[in-house]
């Protein structure tokens, strides 16, 4: 599931470089207020892959659903408002549609991912909250009698 996070950082990452010579080519103080806004909705986002990467590497290349679901939703929610700061500045940024779109996609992909490990998460919990797991669980039969006295 590792590679997910990676194919969604990537394409944000042109996209976000498409932007920022879009936003270069726009007049000084326009430009310089959409870069900035940009900016630090990427470095949040960017510290939520980070910390997904690093949840990754602890579990031998697997996210843990239970630590990563806080960490998906917040990345959802950065993504969201990045969005509506997108939509709303279209022509103040000089965005084009075609990124807008690109960006509702992979938005859209963030926010599946979330809701899958979230899900799994909350299952999990479950579990444990009932104690199923291999080490016996309350749902589990006990085990067989074995026969006493000499075969």
């Amino acid at each position: 599931m590792a590679m997910p996070i990676f194919a969604p950082a990537r394409i944000f990452l042109l996209l976000a470089g498409f932007l920022a010579l879009l936003l270069c080519a726009a007049s000084g103080a326009r430009a310089q207020s959409c870069n900035e806004d940009l900016g630090a909705f990427g470095k949040k986002r960017n510290s939520e892959i980070e910390a997904l990467n690093a949840i990754s590497k602890s579990h031998g290349g697997k996210l843990d659903p239970i630590a990563a679901c806080p960490h998906f939703r917040t990345m959802s929610s950065i993504e969201g408002q990045m969005l509506a700061y997108l939509v709303k500045n279209k022509e103040w940024c000089n965005i084009p549609d075609d990124f807008i779109n690109g960006f509702k996609t992979n938005s859209g992909k963030t926010g599946s991912m979330a809701k899958q490990a979230c899900d799994l998460a909350a299952k999990v919990k479950k579990m444990q909250g009932q104690g199923g797991g291999l080490a016996g669980g309350g749902n589990l039969p006990p085990p067989p009698k074995l026969p006493a006295g000499p075969l």
